[in-house]
């Protein structure tokens, strides 16, 4: 009787916030719970998922706590190898926590800065960068972010972003797909984010379709 979310497979609004913590179900990873707008992924990877009819090896480069990570893993084809990397190590030891509920095979957890992901010349058909950033999607629901937010740590964001997608960028296989995610709305960490990608690597940016009827294009 829940209401679906219209971009996301088998994902539903819940009218109230249940006491998932004592849910046997939620530790036995019957599901997972997250913001409808992390659902958005589900989208872009069935509406692209042409592009890489191939898919072998994915990464998820800033996967903490899991919640794109386990989205992605469900859509994505079960033969196809997922690295979800976490650079700090206390969040690494909850994405692992999170992965290991989730059950699938084929899903590797690394505790690695970016830099190392180049360095071990890796290739991924696909990439994701759900980059950290300012938080100011986060507004709405958490008044402590308002406190914590200044232009200086715009300012820090959209340069820790670029090396980032750098990184990641040179672990993309030819014809690959990186998509680029922030929680946040300036036009530092989106659109001249997206501007220099197209200048400095020559990306080709995709636009996402938003009708309702985007499900007939199936999943991966």
């Amino acid at each position: 009787s829940f209401e679906a979310v219209p971009w996301c497979h088998n994902a539903y609004y819940l009218p109230t916030r249940p006491n998932f913590t004592m849910d046997p179900l939620f530790h036995a990873g019957c599901y997972y719970v997250q913001e409808a707008a992390s659902m958005f992924l589900d989208k872009v990877i069935c509406q692209y998922s042409s592009l890489i009819p191939h898919l072998s090896r994915a990464l998820d480069m800033c996967a903490a706590p899991g919640g794109k990570s386990t989205l992605l893993r469900s859509v994505i084809p079960a033969d196809c190898i997922l690295y979800s990397n976490e650079p700090i190590r206390n969040r690494a030891s909850i994405l692992l926590e999170n992965v290991t509920k989730w059950g699938y095979e084929n899903h590797i957890v690394t505790n690695n800065y970016p830099k190392d992901y180049r360095k071990s010349k890796m290739t991924f058909d696909l990439i994701l960068c759900d980059v950290p950033c300012s938080g100011e999607g986060m507004f709405r629901k958490d008044e402590a972010t308002i406190c914590e937010w200044s232009p200086q740590n715009v300012e820090k964001c959209w340069r820790l972003q670029r090396e980032i997608v750098s990184d990641a960028w040179s672990c993309l296989s030819p014809g690959g797909l990186l998509i680029y995610s922030t929680c946040t709305f300036n036009t530092k960490e989106n659109e001249e984010n997206i501007r220099w990608m197209m200048e400095e690597f020559d990306a080709e940016v995709l636009p996402v379709d938003i009708r309702p009827e985007w499900h007939i294009t199936g999943s991966l």
